[in-house]
């Protein structure tokens, strides 16, 4: 074995011990090889513990939004927290930030952020009726998937915004936020076209408008999921004004 060989095994051992003592709670790491070192670990980064819940979006954004739980605190240009309206009867999640929404600091700017609003205003709705957010706040690298590590980091802050926004729906749009609301590995063909349970609100999964964007042949049942979703809205505002 050559020495620059050598040494990127090493590197790989040396890695792979400090990651597994730092995931069974070791602050410091042996490292591997019998080498005469003992390597410190960094201290876990872990969100601040409040006494109380928020009781505004603005003041549970102000309490996360320099989060650094995950790596990806370390790399975006803009914490995405989620817009619209406040007290929307209509809750969109969506999977994560990508280039757009990282630079605007906005959910749902770019391409598919137009498809989306485009979608909206066909089911009779605007930007400013309904809130959108997303599983995760801060960008992957090259929009790839989230990681179960990120998205449980996230979750936290994405359940308090459902508890403070209170929608009688939520739409989850792709497979990702489908299967994290959820807790599921269903399909999303599986999931789409019905609505489900959601800790008691009705929750309905259907294509991310960015899949449509690749695949136009998702649009029908795309429009089939959103058109059940206004009617479901309607009979539920309906419900509720006869009660009133």
């Amino acid at each position: 074995m050559s020495a620059h060989a050598g040494l990127d095994h090493l590197v790989r051992q040396t890695e792979w011990a400090i990651r597994q003592q730092q995931e069974s709670g070791f602050d410091t790491a042996f490292l591997p090889g019998g080498l005469d070192m003992v390597l410190t670990l960094p201290e876990r980064q872990t969100e601040p513990v409040y006494s109380d819940l928020a009781d505004t979006l603005e003041t549970l954004y102000q309490r996360h939004c320099d989060c650094t739980v995950c790596p990806l605190g370390h790399k975006r240009q803009h914490f995405v927290f989620g817009a619209g309206n406040e007290q929307a009867d209509v809750l969109f999640i969506g999977e994560a930030p990508g280039a757009d929404e990282d630079a605007q600091g906005r959910p749902f700017v770019g391409a598919a952020g137009q498809l989306f609003t485009r979608i909206l205003k066909a089911i009779d709705f605007s930007r400013d009726e309904v809130y959108i957010a997303n599983i995760l706040k801060c960008r992957p690298p090259n929009n790839r998937d989230p990681k179960p590590d990120e998205i449980a980091a996230c979750e936290p802050i994405l359940r308090e915004q459902i508890r403070l926004i209170q929608p009688i729906l939520i739409c989850a749009l792709g497979r990702i936020a489908g299967q994290a609301l959820l807790q599921t590995t269903m399909s999303l063909g599986r999931l789409r076209g019905r609505f489900h349970d959601y800790h008691g609100i009705k929750l309905m999964v259907t294509y991310h408008p960015s899949a449509l964007l690749r695949n136009p042949a998702y649009k029908r049942p795309t429009w089939e999921d959103v058109q059940l979703l206004r009617r479901e809205y309607e009979k539920m505002i309906q419900t509720r004004t006869d009660a009133s």
